[in-house]
């Protein structure tokens, strides 16, 4: 179990993550979408998440979605390197409805989005555009490169969910036990 706590004048955060869990979630942002969100993640990707945030909501979201793909990002990369006996890649394409979105993931050590998805409009009260802020904040503090691609949908809803469980699935996968592997890279080290 790997525990986390930032605190910053705009949010107040706590994580607690188990990367071999069986997908149980206990989140609360104040943002109900975003908390949404997150537990699609964590049922998707067997990983199990605590994770509170006390956030500026009367100023926007923007602070507590990046500042939580921060914490998590850092509980991750906690969880995963150094890295021994996984698969190392992940990928997959999840839809829901017309939406479908893929993920494919390198446990590399190096931070690195490529994301192309929306990033206008609004779920709710939830801005669009933090999609993208959350996942460059869950890579670059994971140590992960990922790649989110829109592959086709409206629904701006569904192509977040789409999103979050591409990206679940496929870390899972990389996640996956792999006894062969030993460490999975001709450098010896990741």
């Amino acid at each position: 179990m790997i525990k986390k706590y930032r605190k910053t004048k705009e949010t107040e955060i706590s994580v607690e993550l188990e990367i071999c869990g069986s997908g149980n979630a206990e989140i609360d942002t104040g943002i109900g979408f975003f908390d949404h969100m997150l537990e699609s993640f964590t049922k998707h990707s067997l990983i199990d998440l605590k994770l509170i945030c006390k956030g500026d909501l009367n100023v926007d979201f923007h602070h507590s979605v990046e500042d939580c793909g921060i914490v998590l990002g850092s509980a991750l990369r906690e969880a995963i390197y150094p890295i021994k006996k996984i698969e190392r890649f992940g990928d997959s394409v999840v839809v829901m409805d017309e939406a479908a979105f893929s993920c494919a993931l390198d446990l590399s050590n190096r931070a690195f989005l490529v994301f192309e998805g929306p990033k206008v409009g609004k779920v709710g009260e939830f801005d669009i555009e933090l999609l993208e802020e959350f996942f460059r904040a869950v890579a670059f503090n994971a140590g992960i490169t990922l790649h989110l691609i829109k592959l086709r949908g409206q629904n701006l809803h569904h192509l977040s969910e789409a999103a979050f469980k591409s990206f679940a699935v496929a870390l899972r996968r990389a996640l996956s036990k792999n006894e062969r592997a030993e460490i999975p890279s001709t450098k010896g080290i990741l």
